[in-house]
């Protein structure tokens, strides 16, 4: 890419009750012999724009993901409140001028999902820039957890959440946002498949 891009730190999510998975803690389950939250951080590690800082969300286990050597972070809001929450925490810890979203229980993500999320936000001049990939039933789903945000944009998201706002899309909406899909050819169809159960887990370490 030729544009100069700032800074840009990637945030981890990890903080949630993990329901559908019996209530284990996702983000330390084996993949491929190591913790999902580990494969994420090497993978945002690998990827093809170089990303200055990783974060950690975690609302439990704290000592077990400072293990990863990076900084963890828990939500700022009480009570489990979903990936905004995430995100408000690494907005308000972020020092770069860009922050980069992914969760930890999708560990095949694009080696260019940064690239192409700032090439994005750079030509579209927008806020944020968001993923768009193939789901199971061929359709293309935003995949609202795979976000590139200006750090600007943490007044906002604390206004949003204070006043109860919890739904990702609704507070995306309010902003410019560029979607970027990742259907082309050369794409992993698989690239953001997740794992909400263990079932699901097996069936992403056999691809």
């Amino acid at each position: 890419m030729t544009v100069h891009l700032p800074a840009i730190t990637g945030l981890i999510l990890a903080g949630g009750r993990g329901s559908r998975m019996g209530g284990v803690d996702k983000g330390l389950q084996n993949f491929r012999g190591l913790p999902l939250a580990l494969q994420t951080l090497m993978r945002l590690q690998m990827q093809s724009l170089p990303v200055q800082e990783i974060l950690i969300n975690a609302n439990r286990n704290l000592s077990a993901y400072e293990s990863l050597g990076v900084p963890v972070w828990p939500d700022s809001i009480d009570g489990y409140a979903g990936p905004l929450a995430g995100f408000l925490t690494g907005l308000e810890r972020c020092e770069t001028p860009l922050l980069l979203t992914v969760p930890c229980d999708s560990p095949l993500f694009p080696l260019d999902l940064l690239e192409r999320l700032a090439q994005a936000l750079h030509e579209q001049d927008a806020d944020l820039a968001m993923a768009t990939a193939p789901e199971t039933d061929g359709q293309i789903r935003a995949q609202p957890v795979f976000c590139l945000l200006k750090v600007s944009l943490l007044e906002s998201l604390v206004k949003f959440t204070q006043s109860g706002g919890r739904k990702i899309d609704a507070w995306t909406a309010e902003h410019r946002c560029a979607l970027v899909a990742f259907n082309q050819p050369g794409d992993d169809p698989h690239a953001f498949a997740n794992a909400n159960t263990l079932q699901e887990l097996l069936q992403l370490e056999s691809i």
